[in-house]
């Protein structure tokens, strides 16, 4: 690929390498793949040694927000604005071939790579706040009691800008050797998908207290 045919959003960090034509570099891509999982891993290194934290994120725009205890060193790192890759990665199915070569799964993952800011205007840290608990389940927000004086003093809010960025793809499909779609050997694809079980109250609750609207359409897949 010449430089021309390069895409602005694509860097030589995060250029897809291997299976290059898996690459992806649009933002909308990258985006769904973030919205859609529930946990990333934030990579940094640490007095000299590599680390990847998992850990929940949230994106509005462009921007994805993370959240922690001050006590801890990726988000200490984090706030000093130390620089980060951020990965998230949803399975799809098993891939099994012909050949123990050839197995595989199907995959969507995304990467981000960039430096992280403090979060500490009050009108983002509630945006960042209602986005973090709406990225687990989409409306607890307006369903649950707001964060009080001493947790929000209590919570470290970070932000990464999404724009060095690319995702890579690959789908279902079987890709066997020539020689081996004549063997006597079964080969296809399981999908793989999150379901959500019932839901289980708190012993704790009172009676009387119906399940949510949030819990409800998490459950029914919505």
């Amino acid at each position: 690929m010449s430089a021309a045919e390069v895409p602005a959003t694509q860097s030589a960090r995060t250029t897809v390498r291997r299976s290059a034509h898996r690459g992806h570099y649009d933002r909308e891509t990258v985006n769904a793949i973030f919205d859609e999982a529930l946990i990333c891993h934030v990579a940094f290194v640490a007095d000299g040694s590599p680390f990847a934290i998992p850990t929940i994120h949230a994106r509005v725009d462009d921007i994805l927000y993370f959240h922690g205890s001050p006590a801890s060193r990726m988000m200490r790192l984090m706030k000093k604005g130390a620089e980060v890759c951020v990965t998230a990665t949803l399975v799809d199915g098993i891939v099994a071939a012909r050949s123990a070569f050839n197995h595989s799964m199907g995959f969507r993952s995304a990467m981000v790579i960039g430096s992280a800011r403090l979060v500490d205007s009050p009108e983002e840290r509630e945006v960042a706040f209602e986005a973090i608990t709406d990225a687990v389940l989409p409306g607890r927000w307006a369903e649950a009691r707001q964060p009080s004086r001493n947790e929000d003093k209590g919570t470290l809010l970070v932000a990464v800008p999404i724009e060095e960025f690319s995702a890579k793809i690959r789908g279902n499909d079987v890709s066997d050797e020539t020689e081996d779609y004549e063997l006597p050997i079964w080969a296809g694809s399981i999908p793989l998908s999150i379901v959500a079980g019932e839901a289980e109250p708190d012993p704790r609750l009172p009676d009387g207290i119906e399940i949510p609207e949030s819990v409800r359409r998490f459950i029914d897949g919505e």
